[in-house]
């Protein structure tokens, strides 16, 4: 049909025919090629196999839904309504939607649309928010009274969840090297009728400037691979390499070293990166409670995910699913004294 729409009626039958013997030949043709894992998988062969060693069970649902965009999905600000009365705006607009299945703030529509078209939207009464990246504020668990680091904090989302679950904090900082990210979570923030101390730095660089112990809580969603998010940014499959992972995972042991370095003794420090490679998760906690005495893990009981890496006991790993959540990973980590690290730590 495209060769008659452009002019080329020649080529109609030979085309049709080259077709039909590649169909006929299918299973012939890709075993003469070197490797089928890509055509077969639509991922990198690399990719698949670090998948299928990290998760046999969960290999191919994983990559299945990679390859299925990722639906849109809502975290209602419950500072202004429930969940509830908001499910009720959306059938009142005739947008169809249910409630997420972990973060009480969840909500996913059954189509995408424009986040104009949203009511509430422009009042700040919703933001657009994986619910696996909703989790992170529950986990996290701001206090009243408490100080709060949002260590690499752009575009906001998860700077403004905490602020929605906690309103009277004594300060967060959103922490950002890119300045124009950081005027994302401003903008972000704007919207949402929130309050910030927005800090253009690195985190080396902060904690250069601000070497004293200083957060009740830290939030550390650490640069990583995203290959928990692929479905949402297909580019990734083809453009992350193998040699890529030890070098994230050599820069998210660094940055979990600084942030821990600014916790008060008690404090929490939740690591978090929508990647699903024990490279860059389960192993980066095992090597940083190695090196760091002071440190102890806090457990996540939680319905959802896995206990990461078959058992390893470091935090708790989600894949992304069809018309759910996208991949990411959480390990809980507590500031202790040096006896108590001894015997809860490792």
């Amino acid at each position: 049909e495209a060769c008659r729409q452009l002019g080329f009626h020649w080529a109609v039958k030979v085309i049709n025919g080259m077709l039909r013997t590649a169909q006929r030949d299918k299973a012939v043709l890709e075993s003469s090629l070197p490797d089928t894992t890509p055509i077969q998988t639509a991922h990198p062969k690399w990719f698949v196999d670090s998948v299928e060693s990290a998760w046999p069970e969960q290999a191919a649902a994983l990559l299945k839904a990679n390859n299925v965009a990722g639906p849109m999905c809502l975290r209602v600000n419950e500072q202004q309504l429930t969940r509830e009365q908001y499910l009720t705006q959306l059938a009142q607009h005739n947008i169809p939607a249910r409630a997420g299945q972990w973060a009480h703030s969840a909500v996913y529509l059954a189509q995408p649309r424009d986040v104009n078209t949203l009511p509430g939207f422009s009042d700040g009464a919703v933001s657009v928010q994986d619910e696996a990246a909703q989790l992170s504020a529950f986990l996290l668990d701001p206090q009243p009274g408490e100080r709060i680091l949002d260590a690499c904090a752009a575009p906001g989302g998860k700077t403004g969840h905490l602020l929605e679950r906690q309103p009277q904090l004594a300060e967060l900082i959103a922490l950002d090297q890119d300045v124009q990210r950081l005027q994302r979570v401003q903008e972000n923030l704007d919207r949402l009728q929130l309050q910030a101390t927005l800090v253009h730095a690195s985190l080396e660089q902060f904690a250069q400037d601000h070497p004293q112990p200083q957060f009740d809580r830290i939030l550390l969603d650490a640069p990583c691979s995203a290959t928990g998010v692929i479905r949402r940014h297909p580019d990734i499959k083809w453009l992350r390499k193998r040699a890529d992972i030890s070098k994230l995972a050599d820069t998210q042991l660094r940055l979990l070293q600084i942030a821990f370095s600014l916790l008060k003794p008690g404090g929490t420090l939740l690591y978090a990166t929508c990647s699903i490679l024990p490279q860059e998760n389960t192993r980066v906690l095992h090597q940083f409670l190695k090196q760091q005495p002071r440190a102890c893990e806090r457990s996540i009981s939680a319905q959802w995910g896995l206990a990461a890496e078959r058992g390893s006991g470091h935090g708790r790993q989600l894949f992304p699913t069809i018309d759910g959540h996208d991949g990411f990973y959480y390990g809980l980590l507590q500031q202790a004294d040096l006896q108590h690290a001894d015997t809860q730590g490792h």
